[in-house]
């Protein structure tokens, strides 16, 4: 393993290169992960699925996070940041390619074995890019650098669901999904299995593409850098803590990330069902996912200009934290038809989409206070947060019983306590650094 440098010893080129290289690896998480939002009403109907079955794709995409983030952070240490991404490429193209005899079987579970794969090498990719991102230039610029990233993230996440509707679907789908309920089961199997057949050349591309970028990355100029970088500057009293437990913002940090990116990924993955319940069709659903991140966008752009000179890191995380309460409430409680960028649908929708918005900055705030003074447990802490992504495998299943039990509206109720955590620890959970409040 190469002997990893200082942040400080890069030259201003070496810098700008390793930013370009993980923001390329950031539109690969993106397009990987958001996808998501239109493989769930996809499946949901060539699998003939309930919702909260359908919301399985998601269980089993995050839930790996929770069980590889900490053996991904030991696979760095031991084998280096480089070989370390080449392997989790390589995991995610197997991924890819399971969802091949997937198709040509129509077997629901062995599309989830293809997810939680997929997502067991984006695990290991994440846990090396959010502390490398987090600590490749001044501190207090952490969460401007963390948006350019969400950037190429959500611009992916954009792109995502059009490529594949564009590949996959067809314009007389919507005609399709309209008569399965009426032909007869030898009918419908047939037109459900050449429904389902239809990913395995993407994944096929997907597959190979992932396995070349392992390669390239591997031979990158990209450096092998400290990410325990502020260890020298630790306190005596954070030098002497033996446990990652002893460090109360990031255990009350891994929680906000578990709600943040669960109440995120509610927004965007179940809007195309939200919109089925207003009677608008796939074909034309395919695009709240991608206002609702270019809301994301708007965001980070914001955030990019206003922080830290207009805005810190921490009121900008509090403003979207409230945003994101509010609109929550809005979402609940508004109703009525409107009509806007050609589609007619209830304003509450609309309302969703801005949650892209409110979530924008959100991930970027918590991230640098999570970390904060955490020296030789920087690694480690960072496995942690990395870990709480299984809230988007949670949080999803919940809004999905929910809205079996009751309605898909109703159902947005499970964003409340969320936002109401993540303004709690906006305000004053990242100040904790003592599990007693007295002192």
């Amino acid at each position: 393993m190469p002997e990893a440098v200082a942040v400080s010893s890069l030259s201003r080129n070496e810098t700008r290169i390793s930013i370009a290289i993980v923001a390329v690896m950031f539109f690969i998480f993106g397009f990987v992960s958001w996808i998501n939002a239109i493989l769930i009403p996809y499946f949901k109907i060539a699998c003939e699925l309930t919702n909260f079955q359908a919301y399985l794709v998601a269980f089993a995409f995050y839930i790996s996070y929770f069980l590889i983030s900490v053996p991904a952070s030991f696979l760095l240490q031991k084998v280096g940041f480089k070989k370390g991404i080449m392997l989790g490429f390589w995991i995610m193209s197997i991924g890819a390619f399971i969802f091949i005899p997937a198709a040509y079987s129509r077997t629901y579970y062995i599309f989830l074995l293809g997810l939680f794969t997929l997502g067991a090498g984006l695990a290991i990719l994440q846990t090396a890019a959010n502390p490398y991102i987090t600590i490749l230039g001044p501190k207090e610029r952490a969460a401007q650098r963390i948006s350019i990233m969400g950037i190429c993230n959500k611009a992916a996440g954009i792109l995502a669901p059009l490529i594949f509707a564009a590949v996959v679907l067809r314009a007389t789908d919507s005609d399709l999904f309209q008569n399965l309920a009426s032909m007869s089961e030898a009918d419908k199997a047939t037109a459900l299995d050449e429904l389902i057949q239809r990913v395995v050349m993407p994944y096929l591309i997907v597959g190979i593409v992932l396995f070349l970028l392992g390669l390239g990355i591997r031979f990158s100029p990209l450096p092998e850098i400290d990410t325990d970088g502020d260890k020298e500057e630790s306190t005596d009293k954070q030098t002497a803590k033996t446990s990652i437990f002893q460090f109360p913002h990031l255990i009350l940090g891994a929680v906000a990330i578990f709600m943040h990116v669960g109440t995120q990924v509610i927004a965007i993955d179940t809007i195309i069902g939200y919109a089925g319940s207003m009677n608008i069709q796939l074909m034309e659903a395919k695009v709240f996912p991608s206002y609702t991140l270019a809301a994301t966008i708007c965001g980070y752009l914001l955030g990019i200009v206003l922080m830290p000179k207009i805005i810190s890191q921490v009121n900008a995380l509090r403003f979207c934290t409230v945003l994101g309460l509010v609109l929550t409430l809005l979402v609940i409680f508004t109703k009525g038809e409107v009509q806007f960028l050609g589609l007619t649908a209830d304003i509450s929708i609309w309302f969703l989409v801005l949650m892209g918005l409110a979530n924008s900055l959100i991930w970027a705030g918590i991230w640098p206070l999570a970390l904060d003074g955490l020296g030789k447990f920087t690694k480690l802490g960072s496995s942690i947060l990395i870990m709480m992504l299984c809230g988007n495998a949670i949080m999803p299943l919940v809004y999905g019983h929910f809205a079996d039990m009751y309605d898909v509206k109703s159902a947005y109720w499970v964003l409340f306590p969320g936002y109401l955590y993540l303004v709690f620890y906006a305000i004053k959970g990242h100040q904790f650094r003592n599990w007693n409040i007295s002192k």
